[in-house]
Order: structure tokens, then sequence, then C-alpha cells
């Protein structure tokens, strides 16, 4: 004889559909019992244990659940699965719960269901889209049937998106974060390592690598994704997966970041580190913000290699390089390195600063935040929320017995008043500004309420810089020009009867329009005797820069044209980084 079944499974077991089940005559009560019960010590839905044990017709089922809970009824196959849609939901949490995502419209995602008394499901998959879940009831057995076939379809489609050639493990590479993990975090892991996604996260940011990229857009729109890279200064779109990926997309970097994946309405600032081999590893500073429909991610790839190019990979005429080197010699004063966001500003501050990198030096920057990781100098990021600021660390590291200060930028009169003094006693500064060029640098620095004779005698060289697209040596070529237009262009009568050879871009297969890399362009300005004499008699930075063409200096455009006739950039990439 079969033991009784407990009193309290029978009434857990007669209640919502199981108890319509019964009223419509599809199972006496006896058998309903008894397979509630089974299916839950299988841990088994029960609509589906009813289905695959042939206890209950699933139409009938599919109807009697519709009428109960009002819910619209779907015959799942007149319609064809949003395959786009279906990659929404992780693979593990549709095996799960054996639902099927139909169709997304704006905020609301239609799910195909057998039993839609099943609401941890729901609340799960609109806890990971953040999406509003309506659910739709269908045939167990045709779900199932049409599930399978669907995920199976999605996963080959974005295969597709990931095909790689590099012969690294995309689902495996080597990927950390930040030092400590933010709200949300473990929720965030079990929703977003769909093996798909992470493949395509990880070939999106090994592509970036291998193009030489310096930063990557992950941009969602109402009814669009794009992916672009910045190649040499300028976007490209590299991907537009499909715009249902958006929240997944984003939230997977988030993951990576160590960022607060639930927190979606104000803007974050992370960090990753991806080891692509044993010896190099590649950072990325990664920045969301809300729009419109959805969190746009921008990540900029600081590669520490770039550092360690050595001055005469950055594209300094020989002069310049002479000037810097002699500046860098120097055991105190201040150089200034200005010109506007993405000018390589860093990369030549980097430079300077593995030039003084030895053992008997003590370097310590503050930076906002420290891009390029470099051992042996003592960095610091800056922290306004809680009161280290550039001119805090600034003060801290004149306590630290320093020899050598890169402060990241110079915001204000308190860190420019600090950094100035620091330079007139004994030590080396070098710094930024957002500046034009190198004359404005001066008058810039008096504009913020530097007093004349402190820039006089702390500031000896600024470098002003662009940066400029290199022509492909594989399809550059020659392009004719008249007289008067090399004149008009800034070239001397002296340089054109010397013969002039200008290349314009083509473009190719190796290339990206024609270009490949950029190269610096500089003016490099000491202050000499004169010019401190200007600044001292409250000069403007036209009279600086007259005398600054009066002592041989270059200005941006004459480096520019250099490198024009020297067959390096075009002409028109040197009129757009510069002016005459």
């Amino acid at each position: 004889m079969a033991d009784p079944i407990p009193v309290s499974a029978q009434r857990l077991a007669l209640q919502g559909l199981p108890l319509r089940l019964i009223q419509d005559g599809l199972l006496e009560e006896r058998a309903m019992i008894e397979a509630a019960s089974t299916a839950k010590e299988s841990n088994t839905n029960l609509v589906s244990h009813l289905v695959s044990n042939g206890l209950a017709d699933a139409r009938e089922i599919a109807i009697a659940a519709s009428q109960e809970f009002g819910v619209p009824l779907l015959d799942l196959e007149a319609i064809q699965p949003d395959l786009d849609t279906v990659k929404l939901v992780s693979d593990k949490l549709l095996a799960k719960h054996r639902v099927l995502p139909l169709l997304k419209r704006g905020k609301r995602l239609f799910v195909a269901v057998s039993d839609p008394t099943n609401l941890h499901a729901l609340d799960e998959i609109k806890f990971q889209t953040g999406l509003s879940v309506e659910a739709v009831v269908v045939e167990e057995d045709k779900l199932q049937k049409i599930a399978s076939k669907a995920i199976e379809q999605a996963d080959t489609q974005m295969s597709a998106l990931t095909e790689d050639d590099s012969g690294l493990d995309l689902e495996n590479l080597d990927v950390t974060g930040g030092e400590d993990d933010l709200p949300g975090d473990s929720v965030a892991r079990d929703d977003v390592e769909d093996a798909p996604i992470v493949r395509f996260v990880n070939k999106v940011l090994l592509d970036a690598i291998k193009k030489g990229a310096s930063d990557i857009h992950f941009e969602p729109y109402e009814k669009s994704y794009r992916i672009r890279l910045r190649l040499d200064g300028y976007l490209k779109e590299l991907a537009a997966p499909p715009v249902q990926l958006a929240y997944k997309l984003a939230a997977r970097i988030k993951v990576m970041s160590r960022l607060d994946i639930a927190e979606r309405r104000v803007p974050q600032d992370g960090r990753i580190k991806m080891r692509i081999s044993k010896n190099r590893a590649i950072d990325f500073r990664v920045s969301t913000c809300p729009t419109l429909f959805g969190e746009k991610i921008v990540a900029r790839i600081l590669d520490p290699s770039s550092a360690m190019l050595g001055i005469d990979a950055l594209g300094y005429e020989p002069a310049q390089k002479d000037l810097y080197m002699k500046a860098l010699s120097q055991p105190h004063g201040m150089i200034l390195v200005t010109g506007p966001t993405g000018s390589g500003k860093t990369v030549s501050l980097y430079t300077g600063l593995n030039i003084l990198n030895k053992e008997d030096t003590n370097i310590s920057t503050a930076e906002d935040p420290a891009e390029i990781n470099l051992p042996g100098v003592n960095q610091v990021n800056v922290n306004p929320k809680v009161g280290l600021t550039f001119a805090g660390a600034l003060r801290a590291f004149l306590r630290q017995d320093p020899d050598v200060i890169m402060v990241g930028e110079i915001r204000d009169l308190e860190t420019a008043e600090i950094a100035i003094k620091a330079a007139q006693t004994g030590h080396l500064v070098l710094s930024t500004l957002h500046t034009n060029d190198a004359p404005k640098t001066l008058t810039r620095l008096v504009d913020m309420g530097v007093k004349p004779y402190a820039i006089a005698t702390s500031v000896s060289l600024i470098i002003a810089q662009r940066l400029a697209r290199k022509l492909c040596n594989s399809c550059k070529e020659p392009v004719e020009m008249s007289h008067d237009a090399l004149l008009k262009e800034g070239f001397t009568e002296d340089e054109i009867a010397e013969g002039i050879k200008i290349y314009r871009p083509v473009g190719c297969g190796s290339c990206t329009d024609g270009y490949k890399g950029r190269t610096g362009l500089y003016q490099v300005m000491p202050v000499s005797e004169e010019i401190q004499r200007i600044i001292l008699q409250d000069g403007n930075a036209v009279d600086i820069a007259k005398q600054s063409a009066a002592e041989g200096i270059w200005d941006l455009r004459r480096s520019g044209l250099a490198k024009v006739k020297a067959g390096i950039t075009s002409l028109e990439e040197v009129n757009q980084c510069t002016t005459e």
C-alpha cells in the first residue's frame, strides 16, 4: 500500500493551476497530488512533469492556464522567435526555468512560458534584463522543442561575431578589475557569465589592442547598437551587435571593471587589466555614462609599452629633442607640456619620467588617474571626494624628499603656486596645461593669478604638441603642387628651390584611409632671458611668439611642414592639426 500523501502537500498541490486542471477533468485529484509531490521531490516544473509522463495533454494545459490566469495563449509554431531577443537572457537561466524570450517592444519583454505561476522565473529575467516582463502561455512540448532550436541558432549567430584567429582562449583570458568588489558584483557574475557575451567582449578588447586603438566606445541607441574604435585620432565603427544585447554588454564590462552592476543612474569609473601573454598586460580605464537608451561605456586603452618607446620614437626634431633633454637634465625648474585632450601629453611626460627614473632619483606623481604604471615611480591618484587634490598631493610630496615631481594637470591657482614654489626650491617639476601653443601657456598662468616674476624664474621649457596621422608607406603617392600653392601653405622660397616632394593618402589593406600610426608635431620653447623680460614687463602671447620665432623656435605649423617635407604625413593632415 502506498504511503499517504501528507495533508500539507495536498493543499499545496490543489492551488492555482493544479486545481484548475482537476476542475476541468484533465486529471483526477489523487493523480494530481502524486504528480505534484513527485515533481517537487525531483525539482521539476509541474507542467513539464505532467506532459513528459503523458499524464495530461500539453494543449489542454495551456488553454486551462490561459483561462485561469488571463494570460494570452500563443501557438509557438506560428511565430519565429527573435534570435537577438533570445540572447537577452543567459542560457543558464533559460535552461533553469524552461522559458523562451520571444519579442522585445520598448521596455517590455514577452516571454513564452508553459506555467504562468512560475513568478520566480519572471522575476529573475526582469532583474537580469532590466525590462518589464510579460508572460505568454504556450504548449510545453512545443516550448521545449522550439526553445532548444532557437537557443542553438542564437549561439551560432553570436559565435559568428566572436570568430578569432589569434589563438587565444576568448572565454578564459586573464582579466582582473579594481581592488575591491562593489555592491551587486556577486549577482552580476551569475547573470552575465554568458559564454558568447564573454567571448564577444574579450574579442572586441583584443581587436582594439591589435588595431592600435586608443579608445573603445560602446554606444546604445533606440534601434541600434554600435562599437567604435578611435584609431589614430578618428572614430571607426568596429561592430554593430544586436541592440537587444545592450544591457548584457554593459553588465559584462561593469563586472570586469568591478563596478556596481545594479547602479545605472549615475556615471561610474573603473579599470580592467587584461593579460594577453606572459610578458604583456594591457590596462583599460573604463567610464560609464547613463544615456536615453542604456549606458554608454568608453574604455581607454593604457599600454605601458607606449611610455617605453623612447624619445626618438615620438617625432621630435633633433633640435627639439636636445632642448627637452637639456631641460630634463636640470636639477630644478618647470617643464610644461600643453595641448588639447588626446594630443599625447601623457606619453611625452612619461617618456621624460622614464629617462629620469634611476636609482638615485626620487620621483613622485599626482594624476587623475594614473594611466600608465611605471615601476620605480611613486604614483598617486588624486581623489577630491576625500580631500586629496593636486595641491594636497603636492604638499605631501614636498615632505617626502623628492627630486622630481609630476603633476597631471595644473587646474587652479593653488596648484600652480605650489608647483612653482617646488620648482624654485630645487625640484624638477613636470606638468600639463590646456592651451593652444607655448606662448599662450605663459599668459595663461598669469591669467590664473600667478605673479609674472614667479613664472619667469621657475618655468624653463614649454612643449606644445599635436598628434598627426602618419602616411602609410605601402600606398602613399606623390602629388604635384604649384609654386604659389606651396608658398601659400608656408614653405619658403629656399625649400621650394631645393625641391619638395609631397605625398597624399591612398588607402590599402594594411592601413586606415591611407594612414597608419601617428607622430608628434611639437613647439619646444625654452624660456630665454628675453622671454623672461617680456613676461616681467607684462607682455602678451603675441610678443612672446615674436621673440620665440626670432630665436629660431619652430611653431606647430612649421614643425608640421617639416613632417610633410619628409614624407611622414600629408599636407591635409597638417592643415587639420595646425593653423597658419
